[in-house]
């Protein structure tokens, strides 16, 4: 296992939900979904009623979560992009996914398990803590320009 790929599954253990990509019927959609990592494996929890489960079993998925709306200073996004495949969780898993909520869009709540072998991790981040302190703004510089080069570096980070 990389480096990164190590990264990212510290990252991903520090999070509860992420959002679940792939297409069905050739539309791209998101959607929510509570996680856990195993043997290297993301295994992730959907309302079976949504039938999202049957566009993603044997498909190629990207499964991302992040802390971007956490109000920390160091923001991160991960990404997995694997083939998903549904799977029947051991007592062990279904403990670590914990409670599940009682109703999905006023449905009850239906689990179904998913296991997505990552292909591709990625990880980015977003260092807000030490912009200040490593670019102080300086007299012979307007602030604009200033503003400008920070929004360029907060760019290349997303980008």
């Amino acid at each position: 296992m990389s480096t990164e790929e190590k990264r990212a599954i510290e990252l991903l253990n520090r999070v509860s939900y992420g959002r679940l990509a792939t297409s069905m019927r050739a539309m791209p959609f998101v959607a929510p979904a509570r996680h856990i990592v195993a043997d290297g494996d993301v295994l992730i929890r959907m309302h079976r009623g949504l039938g999202y489960h049957r566009a993603c079993n044997g498909s190629v998925v990207a499964y991302g979560a992040d802390n971007l709306t956490s109000g920390a200073d160091n923001l991160w996004s991960v990404q997995f992009t694997g083939t998903a495949a549904i799977v029947e969780p051991t007592e062990e898993q279904l403990a670590a996914f914990g409670q599940a909520p009682r109703s999905v869009d006023g449905e009850a709540f239906e689990p179904v398990y998913m296991r997505i072998e990552p292909q591709f991790v990625t990880v980015h981040t977003l260092d807000y803590s030490s912009d200040q302190a490593e670019h102080p703004r300086r007299p012979e510089q307007p602030e604009r320009a200033q503003d400008v080069r920070s929004l360029e570096r907060h760019l290349h980070h997303v980008a």
